[in-house]
């Protein structure tokens, strides 16, 4: 499938949820994290959920990230340059919703991209190859792209991968993992 038709496809699928799936299926992928080797790393990117769109509930994983004593960071976005901002997430940070209902931080200690290890990449679709499909402004491939080559990228996803999404690009940054409620994919 094309990544219009698996935005469409996924958009629809997340509408029907009922919310005490999606917290849940949240739930078991936290619990699925706590298997992968990456617990030694200290800077965790964490996207926050647009409730509204019904994504993962990434709230648990901030207190499995809080348990483990992780560095935690967290972004704005400039829909004017297509660029996030990473800010060090602390007791202290304050939170507004932007235009497109995405929590961001109003400021606090930024965080320079090199030190993040690890980013949980939020995601509409994936398939067995470790592409993505996002909303579609670039935000996370020019982030992800930043980052150094070691940095572990790990979607995160109440559905099972696509067989393939077949316009991808060279811009397009794949996964090192997807996390599904029931499996982990390793690419």
């Amino acid at each position: 499938m094309f990544k219009s038709e698996l935005r469409k496809k996924y958009k629809a699928l997340r509408a029907e949820l009922p919310s005490d799936f999606i917290e849940s299926q949240s739930l078991a992928i936290a619990n699925q994290l706590l298997s992968l080797d990456i617990w030694d790393k200290t800077y965790f990117h964490l996207f926050l959920s647009i409730s509204e769109q019904k994504e993962i509930d990434t709230e648990f994983i901030l207190h499995v990230l809080a348990g483990k004593d992780k560095e935690v960071v967290v972004s704005k976005s400039d829909f004017t340059t297509h660029k996030m901002t990473h800010f060090l997430l602390t007791e202290n940070t304050k939170f507004i919703k932007n235009a497109y209902n995405i929590p961001e931080p109003l400021d606090g200690i930024e965080v320079p991209v090199s030190k993040i290890e690890v980013v949980f990449v939020p995601l509409l679709a994936f398939d067995n190859k470790g592409n993505r499909v996002g909303y579609g402004k670039g935000f996370y491939d020019a982030f992800l792209s930043e980052c150094n080559p070691e940095t572990i990228k790990i979607g995160l996803s109440l559905f099972d991968a696509e067989p393939i999404i077949e316009d991808t690009s060279d811009i397009d940054v794949s996964l090192d993992y997807c996390v599904t409620p029931g499996r982990i994919y390793e690419f």
